[in-house]
């Protein structure tokens, strides 16, 4: 690739992470004659939270993560949360599986594998609640292959490391999606760049940072760029921009100037984990495994032990630990967060900070733990498990979004959220999980959001069906639609299906 940037394109995505790479396909596949212009700062694309080791669940599809089905007062669970994130999963398979059957992506097993789902509870109110759970999502067509079991023998043939050398007295319940999934977001961020910038019009910029955003009389805009290696400055227009950066979503968001964004800030949440490479341990794991968050705790302390395949080889990762770092990136400056409060946003920030001292006290909490404790969290659910199996791996970084409240002068959201301007020209993407694994999801609200008349005018919207064959369709509600296509997606991209 050139590095001589060209003078003015018609759509720029800033961050070459799981994000523009996703909307950039979408696009292109959309109006093969569209100019895409991606700009990362790194010299690859996917070194930040797309990385996969820098990302959690990886797979995400609310099959076991408990955190999205709270409990009511009335002893049932909320599972509309669940419902939500299972069908967003929908959409990302579904563009996986069209670009693997246009040969636009040649192996799907170099970024996913079949990998069930579990929750595991113990104690006699968590296994109640995971009774209920189980009742209320099984009897949901989206959830109508989910098993529950009680029995030791089954469970240790679900989880094995998980019941070894557990306390036979005490009880453990476990629920199990078999047509799961762990998904390497690094490795197909990669093949999406690398069939994307291979058309005719779309380009990729490695060590070209953007410095800055400008609104044009025209409505355009005018995007100045760095070359990191010969720190000479060039800037090009676009009519439209997104944002996909991660943590540098919330600078470019301040410096575009949109009014929307007034008043939003990010709170930097770092986060470790007990990595295992040895192949003895891991081989006898496959499954991912989430427990219950303890009473009190944030939605990202939810202790999870992860199958983990990158790069043909099987890892465990246990965790989170969660931190806190002012970086908004892992390869960020420790000056991010100070440099984000502006005038607009610290009366949010101030009130954030009043309202969450139980956030601040838990991430106090895991900073001071010592390696001995964290082992011993790890031990809750591996009762087995040798230190010498396990080393420290540093995570990516998250921002969580704090936002201007309408009843008060600011919030806390742990989860995303698209922001754009009124004249749609210009879209950025805060915030982090269920983030990569509803990339799909995600792009299409940005082109119903920022496209909407090619959508309609355009023939946009019959392509787009032919990408998402249930584009259109809530399958929440069509129980054959959703049975149909989660069968046929499963067959393309070598998942299992129940």
């Amino acid at each position: 690739m050139s590095n001589e940037v060209i003078e003015s394109t018609d759509v720029v995505l800033i961050g070459a992470g799981i994000m523009s790479a996703t909307l950039g396909t979408l696009l292109k596949e959309l109006e093969p004659d569209l100019n895409v212009t991606v700009f990362e700062r790194l010299d690859d694309c996917a070194l930040e939270s797309s990385d996969p080791w820098n990302n959690a669940g990886t797979g995400h599809a609310a099959n076991c993560e408990m955190n999205y089905t709270p409990p009511n007062a009335d002893g049932t669970v909320n599972i509309s949360k669940a419902l939500e994130v299972n069908t967003e999963f929908d959409l990302s398979r579904q563009l996986w599986s069209y670009l693997v059957t246009e040969g636009r992506i040649a192996d799907p097993g170099n970024f996913i594998h079949a990998c069930p789902h579990v929750s595991v509870v113990w104690e006699d109110d968590n296994v109640k609640f995971l009774q209920q759970r189980y009742r209320q999502m099984s009897e949901h067509h989206c959830y109508e292959h989910m098993q529950y079991s009680d029995d030791p023998a089954q469970l240790r043939e679900w989880a094995p490391l998980v019941m070894d050398g557990r306390n036979p007295d005490q009880k453990v319940a476990m629920t199990r999606v078999a047509s799961g999934a762990d998904v390497d977001y690094g490795a197909l961020t990669r093949d999406l760049m690398s069939q994307l910038t291979q058309q005719d019009g779309a380009s990729a910029y490695y060590q070209h940072e953007v410095v800055d955003v400008y609104k044009n009389s025209d409505g355009s805009w005018r995007v100045y760029v760095k070359d990191l290696k010969t720190h000479e400055t060039v800037s090009i227009s676009a009519k439209f921009v997104f944002v996909g950066a991660g943590g540098r979503a919330i600078e470019l968001l301040q410096k575009s100037g949109i009014p929307e964004g007034k008043g939003y800030g990010g709170f930097p949440i770092s986060g470790i984990w007990l990595r295992c490479d040895d192949g003895t341990v891991a081989d006898q794991h496959h499954a991912k495994v989430y427990g219950k968050a303890a009473k009190g705790s944030p939605p990202m302390s939810v202790p999870h032990m992860d199958t983990r395949i990158i790069g043909g080889k099987r890892s465990l990762l246990f965790g989170p630990y969660a931190g806190f770092s002012t970086k908004f990136l892992k390869r960020g400056s420790y000056m991010d967060l100070m440099e984000s409060v502006r005038p607009g946003n610290i009366l949010p920030m101030l009130d954030v900070a009043k309202d969450n001292w139980s956030l601040s006290e838990y991430l106090i909490g895991q900073v001071l733990q010592s390696s001995a404790h964290q082992f011993d969290m790890l031990k809750e659910f591996y009762p087995k498990a040798r230190h010498g199996d396990w080393h420290k791996a540093v995570a990516g970084q998250r921002v969580q979004i704090i936002k201007p409240g309408k009843t008060t002068a600011g919030s806390l959201e742990f989860g995303t959220e698209l922001i754009t301007s009124e004249d749609k020209s210009f879209s950025v993407l805060l915030g982090a999980s269920p983030g990569a694994s509803t990339a799909a999801y995600i792009a299409i609200n940005v082109l119903e959001t920022c496209f909407s008349n090619q959508l309609k005018h355009d023939g946009w919207k019959e392509r787009l069906a032919t990408i998402i064959p249930t584009y259109g369709i809530d399958l929440k509600v069509d129980a054959q639609a959703c049975r149909d296509i989660r069968k046929a997606t499963a067959q393309t991209l070598k998942l299992d299906y129940e």
